[in-house]
């Protein structure tokens, strides 16, 4: 792709490195900026900024936070004893948005997968078990998504606090297997919240 301003380059080689978006898309989005005014992209610009340096990870359940303490867990009026295991803050908005869920949430910050160098040290995995420890938790919610790798992080995390006898269960299979759960339909997603069945039950299938 020839270009007639290095500078134009330079924008389009940046934008091309978010995930989705290759050259041409990142051509288009350049352009559509360089046609708004000058405002806009100063806008933009200031709000990326702030949220690289001024996002929070809740202290409790690493969802993003603008505060030491994220929304939901400073909610009150949540149920603190009920977790729900997802991998990122994308989970939490697609199980939020069914508004069939009152409990709380724990973000591992993705999926065990030993191709690509993550183990369960590199997750919040630890901090899970404590939770548990605590005996502050009476029910887990294993919401990963149904792969090879998040079976695999539902399976580790199940052995490491088996023995404290927190209840815990599994998203039912509304959600298609190898699915996302931030693609999921909010129907689909809330049943299968409100229709969840026992962890160990899953293991037999």
């Amino acid at each position: 792709m020839d270009f007639s301003s290095k500078l134009l380059e330079n924008a389009v080689n940046e934008v091309s490195r978010l995930p989705g978006i290759g050259k041409r898309t990142a051509l288009r989005l350049v352009l559509h900026l360089l046609k708004q005014p000058k405002e806009n992209t100063k806008y933009l610009a200031e709000a990326l900024t702030h949220l690289r340096n001024d996002v929070k990870s809740c202290k409790k359940c690493h969802n993003i936070s603008d505060t030491v303490l994220c929304d939901i867990c400073s909610n009150p009026k949540r149920n603190a004893e009920i977790v729900c295991v997802v991998e990122d803050i994308r989970d939490v908005m697609a199980i939020e948005n069914t508004a069939q869920y009152r409990g709380l949430y724990h973000v591992l910050g993705g999926k065990i997968s030993p191709i690509e160098g993550i183990g369960p040290q590199n997750l919040q995995i630890e901090s899970l078990v404590e939770k548990v420890k605590e005996g502050e938790v009476k029910e887990l919610i294993f919401a990963l998504s149904s792969t090879m790798e998040g079976d695999t992080t539902n399976f580790y995390i199940y052995k490491q606090i088996e023995k404290y006898g927190v209840t815990t269960s599994t998203i039912a299979r509304g959600i298609s297997v190898g699915d996302e759960l931030e693609y999921a339909d909010e129907v689909t997603l809330g049943r299968s919240i409100v229709n969840r069945i026992p962890f160990t039950q899953s293991l037999k299938g």
